[in-house]
């Protein structure tokens, strides 16, 4: 039996926006990201773990500042320090679309820092390549795009052609290398992927078709014991019930608002063959909060918006987010300086208006509405009613793929898809 601990999607220097410590230089939030990272080495060190894996993104993008480097590195010699077996799994954040660059993790892997190992590639670690920790350890790395789809060329008729093509590729490198497993010892999958049946978190692009998906049915394998993954942000195990657990930890610290109610958490597992044991452990966040109020008395504007917002012990140290909803003639009724002051306890406050507004669609005179085309129509609408909350240019992108895929469905004769 060995005693692992999860983590993914650290992302320390998302967040670099707003006020930074006075004695560090760090900005504030990029310390909450790192107090989290803190927290995992700690557990890690006291619990006496004997192998520690991060399933991928260190860091913000490709290029961090050396002074986060500096910081992720401290920690990560921390583990090496202890003797604790590390994994370090190059993730999507970590690498240059362009083929041969150095990832962001190069330095571990340069230096051969002791007890820490690098998944750059594909690979099978046995217990000699892991201090004699009697487990065994399928490493996969975020595999770029770009370079693979370059080895499809003229091979693939589209993108979907040419996923699928790479899903079936990297299918057959995990089992071959879960061929060669030994069946005496508990073996571990850890990967920066997508897996199919997944639940995305807010960090999902409305891009459609980039990521290669791994089939459930692959991670679910009862050759395993413990499947760790990275890449999606909200905490789940995909194998409810079943002889092992599929976990994504999620990633470190919330981002924005649309992660307000998501955990955020590491897991410690005790892993033997064919029996697993593991508890997720929540990490102490900044606390996100989000409310909103629509105006319904114009003689009480202000009392209205000040009910909205919470309690000063609440509050305090917070991110708070307040939407407020109101007919555009009640602008005037809105003190926000006073607002403000109310929320001033709150580590960051964003007052959102959102004026209501009656509006119809004009269409040209000389025009019918059966003329348009859905992608003329929509952008109409846009204009009329602008979204609330997403962005246009990214909506548009989106209702794009959903067009095309409709129109290539009536060219082929195929049934049309609902819009």
């Amino acid at each position: 039996m060995i005693r692992l601990l999860h983590f993914a999607d650290a992302h320390i220097d998302l967040a670099r926006q707003g006020r930074r410590d006075a004695e560090s230089g760090l900005p504030l939030r990029v310390l909450d990201f790192l107090k989290s990272l803190d927290a995992i080495v700690d557990a890690a060190i006291s619990e006496k773990v004997d192998l520690v894996i991060f399933a991928g993104d260190a860091y913000r993008d490709r290029s961090p500042a050396p002074t986060y480097q500096r910081e992720w590195g401290q920690r990560i010699m921390r583990l090496s320090t202890a003797g604790i077996q590390t994994l370090l799994v190059v993730g999507n954040h970590d690498v240059s679309p362009a083929a041969l660059r150095a990832h962001t993790l190069q330095e571990f892997e340069t230096l051969q820092v002791p007890n820490i190992h690098v998944v750059s590639k594909p690979i099978l670690l046995k217990p000699e390549q892991l201090n004699g920790l009697p487990v065994q350890v399928i490493g996969i790395p975020w595999l770029n795009r770009s370079g693979l789809a370059a080895a499809y060329e003229g091979e693939a008729a589209d993108s979907d052609d040419i996923n699928d093509q790479m899903e079936a590729s990297l299918t057959r490198v995990i089992e071959d290398m879960m061929d060669g497993l030994d069946p005496a010892l508990p073996a571990i999958l850890t990967s920066h992927v997508s897996v199919q049946g997944a639940s995305y978190g807010n960090e999902r692009s409305v891009m459609l078709g980039r990521d290669v998906v791994l089939a459930g049915s692959l991670v679910r394998d009862e050759r395993l014991d413990y499947v760790a993954l990275g890449h999606i942000h909200k905490a789940q195990n995909l194998n409810e019930g079943g002889h092992h657990p599929v976990i994504y930890p999620g990633s470190i610290e919330r981002v924005d608002f649309g992660e307000v109610d998501d955990r955020k958490t590491y897991v410690i597992a005790e892993v033997e063959r064919n029996k697993t044991a593991w508890k997720q452990y929540d990490l102490p966040g900044r606390k996100f909060i989000d409310r909103s109020v629509e105006l319904t008395d114009g003689d009480k504007v202000q009392e209205q918006i000040l009910a909205a917002l919470p309690d000063a012990g609440e509050l305090k140290d917070a991110i708070l987010r307040l939407v407020v909803v109101y007919p555009r003639d009640w602008e005037a009724l809105i003190d926000e300086p006073a607002i403000r002051r109310a929320a001033e306890e709150a580590f960051e406050f964003h007052f959102i208006r959102r004026p209501r507004v009656q509006v119809r669609l004009r269409l040209a005179g000389d025009r019918s509405i059966a003329s348009y085309k859905p992608a003329e129509l929509l952008d109409l609408y846009w204009k009329s009613v602008p979204p609330a909350d997403e962005k246009p240019e990214t909506l548009e992108v989106l209702a794009g793929e959903i067009i095309r895929t409709v129109e290539m469905g009536k060219v082929a004769g195929e049934e049309e898809l609902p819009l």
